[in-house]
């Protein structure tokens, strides 16, 4: 059964320099016309009853109030929702009356885009919030009793120092949010930064320093009571984001919005990117998937370690068993390769990357590639 779902909003009132997901400034678009289409393909999704909804972008926070009613009205019609709700936000534009909205409608859970503390740094990132924004959009948050929030943070910025990474975790410490999420800044093509690191305007830390950048989050968040759960996120205990567990245990989800994509019965699906396009097929066929990629069981098989590695916990070998056949009958000889090397380890019935193996994941997760 699909049990989660996944909304996305691509407007943003200012673009990031780093960003490469599907977005276009909010100035001058459709955005009525395109929460029509997005309620249509919505209202076309069959199961009700789903665990989890994840409302991203793009910044969600971009609708007016107005806009954001009207969508979460739908939703909350639409499905019922057991376990967690949750909505992306910029500190900036999560006001009080949008708040509000958001808490009449049972969202339960705020990922708060914060990305650095440091005011110089925001603006390096073109972030439309600055310092105060951040504490003013949690106080709001607090004063009505949504504490249930994530603060996504990245590392290995330009110009950042290991002393910024030790005022993100004063901050941390002195707030308490229930998740964090802290992401090594990827410089990916056809980004702003991308264009200024060719050009030498720019430079990033290399791959040693991030290193350790990397293990200093780790071990400062652990000290203050966040354990790392994924390679990326880390959390008080019971408050891990059950939504995104989804992806990485590879379980089924639905997919809704402009570039956004599911995953249903071992097909891939992709809808269509640009927001015109995307409007103008829903009122032309209903039908706005660009494509579909039906997942041969090798495919299944690479994504289930790739994805299931990714968390602390690893990858459920009993589970695995069930899904595609004994887990030593297919890779064997790459968990013993990998555990001989110090990169993964068997516990509990869970093959799982060592905190070395974490520092070269990508290279372990290509060694589960089948040929």
């Amino acid at each position: 059964m699909t049990e989660s779902l996944y909304i996305h909003i691509p407007f943003c009132n200012r673009i990031c320099t780093y960003c490469d997901f599907n977005k276009v400034l909010i100035k001058n678009q459709p955005v009525d016309q395109y929460l029509d289409a997005l309620i249509a393909e919505l209202e076309g999704i069959e199961q009700t009853s789903l665990r989890t909804v994840f409302v991203g972008g793009g910044t969600p926070t971009a609708l007016t109030e107005m806009q954001l009613d009207r969508l979460l009205t739908v939703i909350n019609n639409r499905f019922n929702i057991t376990e967690e709700f949750t909505f992306e936000a910029n500190p900036d534009e999560l006001t009080p009356g949008k708040l509000d909205v958001l808490n009449t409608h049972g969202v339960n859970r705020v990922s708060l885009g914060v990305q650095t503390f440091n005011e110089d740094l925001l603006k390096v990132l073109g972030r439309s919030h600055g310092y105060r924004d951040i504490f003013n959009a949690i106080d709001h948050m607090e004063k009505i009793g949504l504490n249930n929030y994530s603060l996504d943070l990245m590392y290995n910025l330009p110009g950042e120092t290991m002393s910024d990474l030790d005022d993100s975790l004063s901050h941390i410490a002195s707030l308490k949010p229930k998740h964090i999420s802290w992401y090594s800044l990827i410089i990916e093509p056809h980004t702003i930064f991308y264009n200024q690191i060719k050009k030498g305007k720019m430079t990033v830390d290399d791959d040693d320093v991030e290193a350790e950048k990397y293990l200093y989050v780790i071990d400062g968040l652990d000290a203050l009571g966040y354990p790392q759960y994924e390679i990326s996120n880390f959390s008080k205990p019971q408050y891990e984001s059950e939504h995104n567990k989804t992806y990485w245990k590879n379980e089924p989800y639905y997919g809704a919005g402009a570039g956004s994509h599911g995953y249903i019965d071992g097909t891939r699906y992709y809808n269509i990117k640009p927001v015109n396009h995307y409007i103008e097929a829903m009122k032309d066929s209903g039908d706005v998937v660009k494509e579909k990629i039906v997942l041969e069981k090798k495919a299944q098989m690479e994504e289930e370690m790739f994805l299931g590695l990714r968390m602390n916990k690893g990858v459920d070998m009993i589970r695995f068993g069930q899904k595609y056949g004994p887990i030593d009958d297919v890779y064997g000889e790459v968990l013993g390769r990998q555990i001989a090397a110090g990169h993964l380890e068997q516990n509990g019935g869970y093959v799982s990357l060592t905190q070395k193996g974490r520092l070269v994941g990508n290279t372990v997760f290509m060694d589960f590639l089948l040929d």
